[in-house]
């Protein structure tokens, strides 16, 4: 995280991931073919050091996903995270613009059902978007990858 600390923007997740919020990404294989789009809404809520972090993504495949995020920030620049497809708990350390997530993941039962280990790097814009990679393995290897922009929701 030291690569980050001297650089800009800082990323603050109680302002920049906060309110109504847009993410569109693209899954790809193991072999950098891109297999999904999504589009997702976010509805972030802090309280102090806590938030609730609501996701509901529909694929273009027409499927859904929802997803609820429970993370309390540590005061020394990292957060533990939980949600019901995480098991146990997720841990994420934030340094100048980038947010750094590792967490185990329980995919849904339609997609086999396993546990794979995700590691989301998240970059914070000059302009305000967030950019979103993420990598999920299982047994070490890459078997997806995950880019993603996520935006404040423009409300009319």
């Amino acid at each position: 995280m030291d690569d980050y600390a001297e650089d800009s923007p800082l990323f603050d997740l109680r302002s920049h991931l906060n309110g109504q919020m847009i993410c569109e990404g693209m899954i790809f294989g193991p072999f950098g073919r891109m297999t999904s789009t999504f589009q997702a809404e976010f509805d972030i809520v802090w309280k102090g050091n806590s938030c609730t972090m609501k996701e509901a993504f529909v694929f273009n495949d027409g499927t859904t996903q929802h997803r609820e995020w429970r993370l309390e920030l540590d005061g020394g620049g990292g957060f533990d995270a939980w949600a019901d497809d995480v098991p146990g708990k997720a841990h994420g350390e934030m340094s100048g613009p980038a947010v750094l997530f590792n967490y185990p993941i329980k995919l849904p039962e339609a997609s086999g059902g396993y546990t794979l280990r995700a590691f989301d790097c998240m970059y914070l814009t000059k302009g305000g978007t967030v950019v979103n990679r993420s990598q999920f393995r299982k047994f070490g290897f890459k078997v997806a990858e995950l880019v993603a922009t996520i935006r404040k929701k423009e409300v009319v």
